[in-house]
């Protein structure tokens, strides 16, 4: 994905209502690939290296386990600016 892509794309936890829910510039995003946040990029801005390599498990109500479940997600080895889906948790 290039960065103009990227730059287009929609951030998890953007509220619906927001005119603009895209990026903001000078923050720092990871493509979410597949599961129920395919498409959505999130703002990583300020981690630290150990977050950033380890993943995170995300609030959604689209998920296998419905509201107060979680879709958790890694970064791809290859390429870390994208964000593999490996599963649904209860919480």
């Amino acid at each position: 994905m290039s960065e103009e892509q990227l730059m287009r794309g929609r951030v998890y936890g953007a509220d619906h209502e927001d005119a603009d829910p895209g990026p903001r510039p000078g923050r720092s995003y990871r493509e979410l690939v597949a599961g129920p946040l395919d498409g959505l990029l999130l703002d990583v801005t300020g981690w630290e290296p150990e977050e950033l390599a380890t993943g995170a498990a995300l609030a959604t109500e689209i998920g296998r386990y419905g509201a107060g479940g979680r879709a958790c997600y890694a970064p791809r080895p290859a390429d870390p600016r994208r964000w593999d889906w490996t599963g649904d948790t209860a919480g």
